[in-house]
């Protein structure tokens, strides 16, 4: 994105960026502000549905303004999970599960999305009410023998399966089948989760994929499997529902995945119906030095954005108004993602509404808690 275009990304000096409308294909989120994908390991019966508690989690915050609300990781076949609590979209069954929580967080005036996922040698992990923290959980309580595209174990936990071709075939179908599952449960945008050294991540990063096949090598075949998943998806979903890409920018380690390899991926995937870039880092390579500060993963949204010319959003201990009111203007991403502190205030955007003088008229207030509006600064 050239200059010229980051100057109109500012928008006029009195717009509160945060709370203009964006527009991807047919669907327009509220306002800037959207809760990222994180999971909570909240499906009990360890069946992939989702349960009371996700009704009250996502909904709630549709309540409290958010623009979008990205649902968690959502495993596209049951050995894709990241524990055994994970959710799914893998058999028909979960639909139903999902299709009540997917309207509240529309009836609430949100977008609803889901970031589709397979854990890859990340898969099978304990979390609590499972137990096995840090460590995998043993197939006789629970687990299963995880895969991944070459036979390199995460550190501290066992070692994967290498895929076959035939296996990755399937997976791509497993992609295309859960996007299915989640157009019929309604959400509105697809996310594909190639983030964080789960297994479309640990294709495309050197350190992890050793295979010598059309998967592997240069950076066309690692990203082969990220590109035929974006493919089958677009192949399914409506044209006017947005395909967005979670993606770790580095992995922080030396000869491994960088920058410049996230941004001709970002250039390749625009090509191949992908709307938007959800840019974070790490989560691939065990044991690096991550500089972890306010803002730290913001300049790569901001070179992702301005060198594949693709819209992108920013995420990474955002905490405050003033703080993600200054990025957008800034042009470094065209929405910000309000994580953990979202944990503690469902209630952010109202409460970031009135930080920058956004009236209650204007703010994403449900008509029921307008008298309690949050006092302007």
């Amino acid at each position: 994105m050239n200059a010229e275009g980051k100057k109109k990304a500012k928008g006029g000096k009195g717009a509160v960026q945060l709370f203009q409308p964006m527009t991807l294909r047919g669907v327009t989120m509220r306002n800037r502000i959207w809760l990222p994908p994180m999971d909570t390991y909240s499906a009990v019966a360890r069946d992939g549905k989702p349960t009371p508690f996700h009704y009250q989690h996502y909904v709630s915050r549709a309540m409290g303004g958010f623009g979008m609300i990205i649902a968690e990781a959502t495993a596209v076949t049951a050995d894709g999970r990241i524990s055994p609590r994970d959710v799914g979209l893998w058999n028909d069954d979960q639909v139903a599960a999902w299709h009540w929580i997917v309207d509240g967080i529309k009836q609430a005036g949100a977008v609803a999305a889901v970031q589709l996922n397979h854990a890859g040698r990340k898969g099978s992990t304990g979390c609590f009410g499972v137990g096995f923290e840090g460590k995998s959980v043993p197939e006789d309580a629970g687990g299963w023998r995880t895969v991944a595209p070459s036979p390199i174990a995460y550190r501290g936990l066992t070692d994967p399966r290498a895929l076959s071709v035939e296996e990755i075939h399937g997976l791509v179908s497993a992609f295309r089948d859960a996007a299915q599952r989640a157009v019929w449960a309604g959400f509105e945008a697809i996310e594909i989760h190639a983030a964080h050294g789960y297994l479309i991540s640990q294709f495309l990063d050197p350190l992890c994929n050793e295979r010598a096949d059309e998967y592997g090598g240069d950076i066309h075949g690692r990203m082969r499997f990220l590109l035929e998943v974006a493919d089958a998806i677009r192949e399914v979903i409506p044209d006017t529902v947005p395909l967005l890409v979670r993606i770790s920018a580095t992995d922080w380690a030396a000869g491994g995945w960088d920058l410049d390899q996230t941004v001709d991926t970002a250039c390749v995937l625009k090509q191949h119906g992908v709307d938007l870039m959800d840019v974070s880092t790490g989560g691939i390579i065990a044991d690096v030095s991550i500089p972890v500060k306010a803002n730290y993963q913001v300049p790569f949204s901001d070179q992702v954005r301005e060198r594949a010319a693709i819209p992108t959003t920013a995420v990474g201990l955002i905490t405050k108004p003033k703080q993600a009111e200054k990025i957008l203007r800034a042009g470094q991403a065209d929405a910000v993602e309000i994580g953990r502190a979202a944990l503690r205030d469902p209630y952010w955007p109202l409460r970031a509404a009135a930080k920058l003088g956004v009236p209650v008229s204007k703010a994403p207030y449900q008509p029921q808690y307008i008298r309690g509006a949050f006092p302007e600064d």
